[in-house]
């Protein structure tokens, strides 16, 4: 027996539109959930099948990142160790290394990765009470002996004689609205933080790797650091946009939650309809069993069973007994 529900149409509408909206993934970009380190590891693989396709010394090969990571921009640099040392490398994007540069442990070749963070600076690189002027930007080391490894430790390179420079291009002084002077931030590998003043023409010297930007201390404290400065005001919005889709899908998902009870109601209520009218008619067929039980009454002749009456309405008469 099929049970049927009534529920009223537009309540089917507007259930396959909350259905749609929360179960259809978002199309904007989100960043990954993943730590700092784990998206270096990630940058380095990226950036390493990129000098797979034609493993040039000294020429900038630049990546293609998953979608998720739209703002995010890397590249790789093969170079020989020897000629690091000697010559290092006049311009590689905002980095610009001297002659003294060395690694630790030695490797006959090693690839630079650079990182450009962009929008996600403060996401993966978060600091509180100040507000990022600049991107945040990277320069890692690798051993560049197989090109098709994955998840690499990092080499230390260090400058021996003159520091390396990072030339940030997209400081935005004019937005930070505060009286503060303007910082170089570093980012080492372990997860330790230290200032520097900034020089001038918007350098930050570094004698070893990591991440590096530029901050301004906030006049007020600041839930976090803005990236609105180089990304514009879209982030801000994204943060707005993402709260309200937060209160949409639980509010959607409390809605949800009253249609299944107010559906599951109407099925046990129809379920509990069918019982009683299904009970009813078996004590109908059980009244009209008895009675024909109680009218005829089965008798054999032979082998054959048949119905028959105990007594019946009108005695038999002969047919000569009115006869003159």
């Amino acid at each position: 027996m099929r049970l049927k529900i009534s529920i009223p149409f537009p309540l089917i509408i507007f259930t396959a539109f909350l259905s749609s909206l929360l179960f259809t993934p978002l199309t904007t970009s989100q960043p990954p959930a993943m730590s700092a380190r784990s998206l270096d590891a990630l940058l380095q693989d990226y950036a390493f099948r990129a000098v797979q396709v034609r493993p040039k010394t000294g020429v900038v090969f630049d990546t293609t990142l998953p979608e998720n990571l739209a703002g995010v921009n890397a590249s790789a640099m093969r170079l020989r160790s020897g000629s690091l040392r000697t010559r290092g490398v006049k311009s590689y994007r905002e980095f610009q290394i001297p002659i003294g540069v060395v690694e630790q442990p030695y490797s006959k070749r090693i690839v630079l990765v650079y990182h450009n963070l962009g929008n996600f600076s403060s996401r993966f690189y978060p600091l509180p009470g100040f507000t990022y002027l600049a991107p945040v930007l990277g320069l890692l080391a690798y051993d560049a002996t197989n090109l098709s490894a994955t998840g690499l430790p990092e080499l230390e390179i260090r400058a021996s004689e003159e520091p390396i420079s990072v030339r940030f291009s997209d400081v935005k002084f004019e937005q930070n609205g505060t009286s503060f002077s303007p910082k170089c931030v570093y980012f080492d590998l372990y997860g330790s933080v230290q200032f520097d003043n900034l020089l001038r023409g918007n350098v930050c010297p570094m004698v070893k790797q990591g991440h590096f930007s530029v901050v301004v201390e906030a006049t007020a404290p600041s839930p976090a650091p803005a990236a609105e400065e180089y990304s514009g005001a879209g982030k801000g919005r994204g943060k707005s946009n993402t709260g309200k889709i937060v209160g949409s899908t639980i509010g959607a998902l409390i809605l949800l939650g009253v249609i299944f009870v107010v559906v599951w109601k109407i099925k046990e209520r129809e379920d509990l309809k069918k019982k009683k009218e299904k009970k009813k008619k078996l004590e109908q067929e059980t009244e009209w069993g008895n009675e024909r039980d109680e009218a005829l009454q089965v008798t054999s002749f032979g082998n054959i069973k048949a119905p028959f009456a105990m007594i019946t309405r009108t005695q038999p008469v002969l047919e000569d007994r009115y006869v003159p």
